[in-house]
């Protein structure tokens, strides 16, 4: 195991219906706006439940990845295949640079001592904020870039996004979504589904290189925990997806974003 990243507390000992109520919690969160809510659920590890920085990290890429299998057949009977096959250049594009990012990204918080990655989580939770608001609010145009301007830019981009990825234990579709619409001109529904089908490969591959190290025995140390908390968030972004609309965008949004930064804020303090 890394020195500096600690597993406390190996086995979480919350009561069945605050972990449950907390991963619903945050589905409802996360079906309001139409994506997993992974970027509020890593913050509470953090500062409800107790986890260290990695462990917690470690946690939600595990969540996030059984939320993003549980939503992708529903988001497939939302755009047909076809219409996700005439655009599989994208993710092919996108998937050449977000697979080495998840490697990298996950490298990389292994290795960071837990003060240093609390800071860089803190400054991840900021871009979220700011993905959020720029997806959901402000109408997303297109670059149009030439094509040999298109394909180097969407490698570097999904790397970024692999990194960023993997170091939250996250999906990404935060950042996916609005790359995929700016690069290459797909519309917003279609950039939703294609992102989960590039997502999945690249959390896979965090995943991967997570369970070589020594703080991946967190989720054997607390598979009741994780098992409970992931009912709650699927139960959850299933009421929030028949919550959708309900809430206003112009107050919803900017709400959710208050959220992240104030979980940035605590993370930032956080030893």
């Amino acid at each position: 195991m890394t020195a500096g990243q600690n597993l406390a507390p190996a086995r979480s000992t919350h009561p069945t219906p605050l972990v449950f109520g907390a991963g619903a919690a945050i589905g409802v969160l996360g079906g309001m706006i139409g994506l997993g809510g992974a970027e509020f659920r890593l913050p509470l590890l953090i500062s409800l439940f107790g986890f260290a920085a990695l462990s917690a990290v470690i946690l939600n890429k595990a969540m996030s990845l059984v939320v993003v299998l549980a939503a992708l057949p529903a988001r497939l009977a939302a755009v047909s295949a076809s219409e996700l096959a005439a655009h599989w250049p994208v993710a092919v594009n996108l998937l050449a640079g977000s697979l080495l990012g998840a490697w990298a990204g996950a490298t990389w918080a292994v290795r960071m001592r837990s003060s240093t990655l609390y800071k860089v989580l803190a400054a991840l939770m900021v871009l979220m904020a700011a993905a959020l608001l720029v997806t959901h609010v402000s109408p997303l145009g297109t670059l149009a870039l030439p094509l040999w301007a298109q394909v180097p830019s969407g490698v570097v981009a999904g790397f970024g996004i692999g990194v960023v990825a993997a170091i939250m234990g996250v999906a990404g579709g935060e950042l996916l979504i609005p790359t995929i619409v700016l690069l290459f001109g797909v519309g917003i529904k279609t950039a939703g589904s294609l992102s989960l089908l590039v997502s999945l490969p690249t959390m896979l591959v965090a995943f991967a290189r997570y369970s070589r190290d020594g703080s991946f025995a967190v989720l054997g140390a607390n598979r009741r925990f994780t098992l409970v908390m992931i009912a709650g968030s699927v139960a959850g972004a299933a009421l929030g997806g028949l919550l959708l609309g309900v809430f206003q965008n112009i107050v919803l949004l900017p709400a959710l974003a208050v959220i992240l930064l104030v979980s940035a804020v605590k993370l930032a303090r956080h030893d």
